[in-house]
């Protein structure tokens, strides 16, 4: 496993499937995890009592809002003293044909996927730039590469995240802040398990290794954008999709 040992991590979204997957596996790998929730304090609370090691905690924190976002991110840093990695996982969907999308849907999907890696990026970004030191993990969606459709409001979000993470390695890059992005494919979560068998089939059909994806495959992506390892990439888009799209 990659050595995270006091490394010190925000992952927002961490409350629930991947970002809680993500949050385990960084904490066993030594991390010192801090996670956003939106509303469910009890999911974030049950997250944290899994967790090994100790200075892990939750905050509170809308990230399509400018406020809740500098609120949290104030928090964080305060009890942290640093930040060596973001993540910004916090992502909703909200599917429909174009036809019947209303800007409602539309407008929430971005400002929650896309404003709100914004917002958390830009909050984080001058300590890390003053510590000249930092690695910037954006989750986004093999939905975004190749789109789907009833998506074209998540597909945009998250290609969207995407060339925002390209322009944001250019500009921080000699000031020894990395950001890249995972993108994952079908990842088994409650939101693959209110698929029925056929459509589960039709993705596995597509895909060159016959299987969903599992969280830890997510999170161990993660862990190694996070790490030294990972030292000379930036500006990268890691695919973990077991080859749906190549």
């Amino acid at each position: 496993m990659i050595d995270l040992s006091q490394k010190k991590v925000f992952i927002t979204g961490g409350s629930r499937g991947i970002g809680a997957g993500i949050a385990s596996y960084l904490a066993k790998a030594g991390a010192i995890v801090a996670i956003s929730y939106t509303s469910r304090a009890d999911a974030a609370d049950q997250v944290l009592s899994k967790l090994p090691g100790v200075g892990h905690f939750k905050v509170k924190m809308d990230v399509s809002d400018s406020k809740s976002v500098d609120q949290a991110i104030e928090e964080v840093l305060n009890k942290l003293g640093q930040l060596d990695g973001l993540v910004n996982n916090a992502g909703i969907t909200k599917d429909s044909l174009m036809l019947r999308m209303n800007q409602e849907d539309f407008d929430q999907v971005i400002n929650t996927n896309l404003r709100g890696t914004f917002l958390c990026t830009k909050a984080i970004l001058r300590p890390m730039i003053k510590a000249r030191a930092g690695s910037i993990v954006n989750i986004t969606s093999v939905v975004g590469q190749i789109s789907n459709a009833g998506q074209a409001n998540y597909a945009a979000s998250k290609a969207g995240i995407e060339a925002f993470t390209k322009s944001l390695a250019k500009e921080v890059g000699s000031r020894g802040v990395r950001a890249n992005c995972v993108a994952p494919g079908f990842i088994v979560t409650a939101m693959t398990d209110a698929l029925d068998d056929k459509q589960k089939e039709k993705l596995i059909e597509a895909m060159a290794i016959k299987r969903l994806g599992q969280v830890e495959d997510i999170a161990s992506a993660v862990a190694f954008l996070l790490s030294e390892e990972s030292s000379y990439i930036t500006g990268q888009t890691l695919s973990v999709n077991g080859g749906m799209y190549m």
